[in-house]
């Protein structure tokens, strides 16, 4: 059964990322799509995380409103994702979402490498 959390404390949209996440699915035409966060993978460099479009919600999903958008999360990337922030920035190179994250969990990996990094 999917848990529904009315307002988020385990992640943060702000304004300027919501935005530009409801700019992307308008011209998409994505109406009644999620916004899915997951980890894609964890490194030496901590977890590497990823933003997708999804219509379906998985019986297991975590499904978090924040800033008024509806996000589904697996339960396994939730462990990493517990207080993370997106954002929308905009610099000199480019432009794009940053998903930082205070958690001690999704810091560096490279403590429990047993062949260490870099």
């Amino acid at each position: 059964m999917t848990t529904v959390v009315e307002t988020s404390e385990r992640i943060t949209i702000t304004g300027p990322a919501a935005e530009n996440i409801r700019s992307l699915m308008a011209g998409k035409k994505l109406n009644g799509h999620f916004l899915r966060v997951y980890v894609a993978g964890i490194g030496c460099s901590g977890p590497q995380y990823g933003l997708a479009f999804d219509e379906n919600q998985k019986d297991n999903d975590v499904l978090v409103d924040a800033n008024g958008l509806e996000v589904l999360i697996d339960p396994n990337s939730l462990v990493y994702l517990e207080g993370a922030t997106i954002d929308y920035v905009q610099t000199p190179q480019g432009a794009g979402f940053k998903i930082s994250n205070p958690n001690p969990l999704a810091m560096s990996a490279c403590s429990s490498c047993s062949s260490g990094c870099g």
